[in-house]
């Protein structure tokens, strides 16, 4: 059989598609099974003192990851790749730096492992316990964001997982670089080898194989766009935690502060645009409408921002603006666009949302307090706010030190996914002889 000789990364190593990697793959989902058994005796503190290696150690090399990365956008740029994707594959000193800092706040968060989480005794005498796990061996596949390889591998090692990620081919460089720095400062520090792993086979195939790989995989993260989770939801054998594209509105209400309601859009669009928290549709009320929306039409279109909108806001707006299809509504654009629609109300708002979103971050900008509770209780996602923007869904800012996946679904793990939706429970139960008749 012939394999297609893909491209040449760092160091001479080089990356072949076909079925001859899957052994590639095998390997190391049997080395991260391995290292599962051997990671329940793994103490905190050995734990701990591992992810502060591996924050200083990918502060101390790196200008060896940015030159990984450097290999990875050029390929990228020659490829034609939009700009926002370009941002969000992208890494500067600072964004090292930061997740860095992020792994360190992973570190000094209790470590949910052995907690028991109730205990209660029958009238038989018998005493039963609830006590949080690890779930084994956890497999991601993403996109290109290289900041999850460092993300999901120290979240997994904190509550004593293995994980195998298989990253996109985007950032191919960026991820090998990134994992062989974390391999070593673990591995230095007692973590037993086969416990971080990276499939460095980007083909369709291996990663088809990664979803089937029961025996290995205790749990599968897919996080990216649409297509991907698609493709994972409908190929799985293995447990599967969906985390779905991000649909985001923000509705303005009546009444609203504008200057405040300004703002929170502006950030929600343009901060990051290519990320899953960002706005892509905005939801105005009528009654606001003849104010705020010749304001914010100017401000997104000053800051690069293609709108398009339905006949009615249009009408209250000068300078051409596209007009929005029905299935604008539905598409997360990861790019300067944005949809707009004027809407009767919170109620008119509220049915839009549920019909259109993906269940993950949405917001309202009201200054009434019935509304903002309306709002809150009866829109459907994993994330709602009030007067504040959609940017924050994220596990960082949640306090959660990193998250491995935004869930949107509502079985297991909701919202950004922390240390505890990484746990399973088991039941210990203490007795002193007794049998049951």
């Amino acid at each position: 059989m012939l394999f297609e000789l893909k491209y040449d990364i760092m160091e001479h190593h080089t990356i072949y598609m076909g079925s001859e990697n899957m052994s590639e793959l095998s390997d190391k989902c049997a080395a991260a099974k391995a290292a599962a058994q051997k990671l329940i005796s793994i103490d905190t503190s050995t734990k701990d003192r591992a992810l502060e290696a591996i924050a200083k150690a990918l502060v101390e090399r790196t200008d060896e990851i940015i030159a990984a990365n450097r290999a990875d956008l050029e390929r990228a740029e020659a490829g034609g790749t939009r700009k926002a994707m370009l941002d969000r594959l992208a890494l500067t000193p600072e964004r090292i730096k930061g997740i860095a800092q992020g792994v360190m706040q992973v570190r000094t968060l209790n470590d949910p492992i052995g907690e028991i989480t109730g205990m209660w005794k029958r009238p038989n005498g018998l005493q039963i316990g609830r006590k949080r796990v690890p779930m084994g061996v956890i497999a991601i596949i993403y996109e290109a964001r290289p900041n999850v390889t460092v993300d999901a591998a120290v979240l997994c090692l904190k509550t004593s997982n293995a994980s195998i990620l298989r990253g996109g081919s985007e950032a191919i460089c960026s991820n090998t670089a990134i994992m062989r720095i974390m391999q070593q400062a673990a591995y230095a520090e007692g973590i037993p080898e086969g416990a971080l792993n990276i499939i460095e086979d980007t083909s369709r195939e291996t990663a088809t194989e990664l979803m089937r790989m029961n025996g290995y995989v205790d749990m599968l993260i897919p996080r990216g766009g649409k297509g991907l989770i698609k493709s994972v939801v409908e190929n799985a054998t293995v447990p599967v935690v969906e985390t779905a594209a991000g649909n985001c509105h923000v509705y303005v209400d009546g009444g609203a502060d504008f200057d405040m309601a300004e703002s929170i859009v502006m950030n929600a669009k343009v901060q990051r645009p290519s990320v899953c928290n960002a706005a892509e549709t905005l939801l105005i009320d009528r009654a606001a409408a003849d104010e705020f929306v010749p304001r914010i039409f100017k401000a997104l279109k000053s800051a690069g921002v293609e709108i398009r909108a339905d006949e009615a806001s249009r009408g209250l707006y000068s300078d051409g603006i596209a007009a929005a299809s029905e299935e604008d509504y539905y598409t997360e654009y990861n790019d300067y666009i944005l949809a707009v629609k004027l809407v009767d109300g919170v109620d008119g708002a509220i049915e839009h949302i549920n019909k259109y979103n993906t269940k993950h971050s949405e917001a309202i900008v009201t200054n009434s307090y019935e509304h903002a509770q309306r709002f809150l209780n009866e829109v459907d996602a994993a994330a709602v706010y009030v007067n504040a923007s959609t940017r924050f869904t994220d596990g960082f800012e949640f306090g959660f030190g990193a998250e491995i996946g935004i869930s949107t679904q509502k079985m297991h793990a909701r919202g950004p996914m922390g240390l505890e939706a990484l746990t399973s429970i088991k039941y210990v139960v203490y007795g002193n002889g007794q049998v049951r008749g």
